[in-house]
């Protein structure tokens, strides 16, 4: 994979996009120094060189009741491709598993896991994680509170 170059106006763009993806053209435009037009050109670019992705909003996971985050690090009773697979899709199918890490190290993956409370957890934790055929063990760790937390990359 390439890395996109990036000019000054590029990255003053993404780093506005980063903070405020709901920014009207216009305004991105005078708040960057370019026109309207040159703007929305270069984001259509960074789109199409895969740089920007889409426009989501952010939740407060307390406001929903989704308000435990839990950090589970898994380890694998086999580092076969085929049992590696199939615990990706298994990951990907549920929907409390908000990010998936494929780490070096003594565990295999560490997952980061939102859910409403301690049992919704140790539900899915017994009926779902530990009973999956490639899955040997996992360590929980729960966290007290977020010290940070952002989606803003350096640029």
């Amino acid at each position: 994979m390439n890395t996109v170059h990036l000019d000054a106006i590029d990255r003053k763009i993404l780093q506005v996009l980063q903070q405020r993806g709901d920014i009207s053209h216009a305004a991105l435009a005078e708040e960057v120094g370019a026109s309207s037009a040159s703007c929305w050109r270069r984001i259509k670019a960074l789109e199409e060189a895969g740089v920007l992705g889409p426009t989501v909003r952010l939740l407060d996971p307390d406001r929903i009741g989704r308000g435990l985050n839990v950090f589970c690090q898994v380890r694998m009773k086999s580092h076969d491709p085929i049992a590696r697979r199939d615990f990706e899709r298994f990951v990907q199918r549920h929907e409390e598993v908000l990010e998936c890490y494929s780490m070096s190290g003594e565990w295999d993956y560490l997952l980061r896991v939102v859910v409403r409370d301690v049992k919704d957890y140790e539900q899915l934790l017994m009926q779902a994680i530990l009973t999956h055929e490639a899955v040997a063990n996992s360590s929980s760790h729960f966290a007290l509170k977020s010290v940070k937390y952002t989606t803003e990359l350096p640029l």
